[in-house]
This record gives C-alpha cells, sequence and structure tokens, in this order.
C-alpha cells in the first residue's frame, strides 16, 4: 500500500474511526484501525465488537495512489501522529517486516502493524429497504430522550432506548424507571416490517457525535442483533441489547384533575434558582405549591438557608396542587421542550407529573414525585 493524501482530509476521517476503539480491550487486535486502499479510495476501519465505524475517502480527496493494498495498525499512534503533524502532505507506504513509513517534508515515523487476517469482520451489510430519517430529526429524538435512560448495569434494558417502528409511526422510550421520555415521530415512508429494539444511549450518543450535516439523511438498517446506521461517507454499526423493554404504554393517564399551563423559560428558571439549595443526598427535593394562579417553587438546605420563587400560571379548574420532585429530572425534562409554554398534568401528589407541549402530543415526559408532603 503506498498514497500520499492531505494531512486534514486524513485527520477528518481519523476523528471518526477512532471512536471505535477501546484501549480497555483485551484483544490487541480491536485497539487497531484497518486501512484498506482500492482503486475508488480508502476504506478506514474499526471496531470494538460493541460498536464499528467504516468511513470512505473517495479517490479524488487522495492526492497520489501508487499500490493498492490493507494494512492494520495501531489506531491511537496512527491518530496522535497524524493529528500532530503539520497541514501537508502526508505519504503512507507499506514496507517489508510489516510496517508502515509515515513522512513529511520534514518528518518521518514508522509504525508495526498487526496481521490484518485477524482484524474482524465488520458484518455491514445492508437492507434494501431501510428506515430513512433526516439527521436533524434523528439528533432530535435522541436528544429529548437519551437522558431519562438508566446508567446502572443493574437492568441493562434500560440503559438504552427503545424504537418501535409499526408502519409509518417511530416511538421512542427512555426511563430509568423514575423518569420516562417518550418521542413520536411519522416516518416519510412506510415501514416493510415491525421492529421492536433496543439501542444503547452510549453508541448513539457517540453517533450524533459523528453527524454534521443537519440536512442531509440517515438510513437505519435494522437486524436481529444489530442496527447499522449509514450517513454520507460514514457507515456505523451498534450491537443491539437483548431482552424484553418494560411496557410503558399505560403509564400516561388519559384524564388528570389539573392542568397548568406556564412559560417554559419562567419555569425553567425558577427551578433552576431553586436548585441551588438543594443536594444529592436528599434528592434534589424541590416542592411546587399552587394558590389560584400562582405556582410556588421552594426548597432549603436547613445548615444553609432557603429560597422561594413565584411564578403566574393559567389553570384549567380550581383544584390546588403541593408535590415534590427533582429539581435534576425537571430541568433536564423541561430543556427539550421545544415550545414558549409547557403544560404540566398532575393527579395527586402521590401520582407521577406529566409534561408537554400544549400544542402537541408527539413529547411527553413524565417524572416520579417525591413523597414529603
Amino acid at each position: 500500500m503506498k498514497l500520499e493524501i492531505k494531512q486534514e482530509i486524513l485527520l477528518e476521517h481519523l476523528n471518526y474511526v477512532i471512536k471505535g476503539i477501546s484501549t480497555k480491550n483485551l484483544r490487541p487486535i480491536l485497539n487497531c484501525i484497518k486501512f484498506e486502499l482500492t482503486d475508488e479510495g480508502l476504506y478506514l476501519m474499526s471496531t470494538d465488537n460493541e460498536i464499528a465505524i467504516k468511513t470512505f475517502i473517495y479517490k479524488s480527496e487522495i492526492e497520489k495512489i501508487e499500490a493498492n493494498g490493507e494494512i492494520v495498525v495501531s489506531g491511537r499512534y496512527i491518530y496522535e501522529i497524524v493529528r500532530k503533524l503539520p497541514d501537508e502532505i502526508i505519504n503512507i507506504e507499506e514496507v517489508i517486516d510489516s510496517k508502515i513509513f509515515i513522512t513529511t517534508k520534514n518528518s518521518s515515523f514508522n509504525l508495526n502493524c498487526s496481521d490484518v487476517s485477524e482484524f474482524p469482520d465488520l458484518e455491514l451489510e445492508y437492507r434494501k429497504e431501510p428506515i430513512i430519517l433526516n439527521q436533524k430529526v434523528f439528533k432530535t429524538i435522541i436528544n429529548q430522550t437519551a437522558f431519562a435512560t438508566s446508567v446502572g448495569e443493574s437492568r441493562p434494558v434500560l440503559t438504552g432506548i427503545n424504537f418501535k417502528i409499526e408502519g409509518n409511526k417511530m416511538e421512542c422510550t427512555a426511563t430509568d424507571s423514575y423518569r420516562l421520555a417518550i418521542k413520536k415521530i411519522e416516518l416519510l415512508t412506510k415501514a416493510e416490517e415491525s421492529s421492536n429494539i433496543i439501542i444503547p444511549t452510549k453508541n448513539l450518543n457517540e453517533l450524533v457525535k459523528l453527524m454534521q450535516d443537519d440536512e442531509d439523511n440517515i438510513e437505519l438498517h435494522i437486524f436481529n442483533n444489530k442496527i447499522i446506521f449509514r450517513f454520507g461517507s460514514l457507515t456505523m454499526m451498534s450491537r443491539l441489547i437483548s431482552g424484553t423493554y418494560p411496557d410503558t404504554s399505560k403509564l400516561i393517564p388519559e384524564e388528570f384533575t389539573l392542568k397548568i399551563k406556564v412559560s417554559l423559560m419562567d419555569f425553567f428558571s425558577a427551578i433552576d434558582r431553586a436548585s441551588l439549595l438543594t443536594n444529592e443526598s436528599d434528592k434534589n427535593t424541590i416542592k411546587l405549591a399552587s394558590k389560584e394562579n400562582t405556582v410556588f417553587i421552594s426548597s432549603n438546605i436547613p445548615e444553609i438557608g432557603n429560597v422561594e420563587e413565584k411564578i403566574t400560571v393559567e389553570k384549567d379548574n380550581d383544584e390546588e396542587i403541593k408535590i415534590a420532585f427533582n429539581s435534576k429530572f425537571m430541568l433536564e425534562a423541561v430543556r427539550v421542550l421545544e415550545s414558549t409554554d409547557i403544560e404540566l398534568l398532575f393527579n395527586g401528589e402521590f401520582k407521577p407529573i406529566i409534561l408537554k407541549n400544549p400544542e402537541s402530543d408527539d413529547l411527553i415526559q413524565l417524572i416520579l414525585p417525591i413523597r414529603t408532603y
């Protein structure tokens, strides 16, 4: 293998595939990046067995291709070398004894290569009729749900987002058993078959970081134990979480004893200020109490002090509510509601709080109360 390529182009694509390796892996080959140079261009590939990333540099972006070939080289070392080289032409040449030379006008490195045959088959196959979404829409789905997934490993299914696809409907659900986020969207085309899968949240967060152009589409190719995302010159595979996701369909009531409409910015700011006098040991507890068209938000740390905020709201009846909740959970839920006003729905102090945009049901947030009153 022998080629010449601009440093900035190679670094851009190394920035993608470096996210697919793990230095903690016990198999050294999984810490490597595979280079495959063909007449069409250069493929870069990486995997840690949980995710796999493949990117392609077109022939037109390469200065010169002198000899095709394949090499497998330490991901961290090749990445750091290219990152610290000046923005000029880099020569990469495979030589005998399983080594590559990396040279520029004033620098030269040689790196040992690993056996190409040991690099895993990435199994990056594609379906004829994938699910197609706008990248901006996909990012919004992850942004509005991922925060509600569990970070603990005791229930692995809760560490991912549940994607249910039926016809032209997609429903994405995340919960850590204390809160719940449900996002519903309508697909541009009808799916060939129904799907009910759980994708690890950490992999989805990495995927979002790889996305560049919000106007382009992303393809979702769903298989029994994996999902493959394809966009631009990038392909990413994620393993799925096995298991049955809890049925959350009955957790959102159809009727409520009280509905409160409030400015999102006013509510968020009040919670944000009140949260200054909360702590983790007390579950970041904040109290909310209504009196006519005013809501009082309060919190206290006995050894420090207390705070009370007042907000003018609209209520749908004369019922009053006193309820407590985790301020961190509430701030994260409110932050992703893309609306001027929000609706808070109550069925008493011991029942979950529901948050939504008054004009739309495409995003529902649920937070369990904390018993203090």
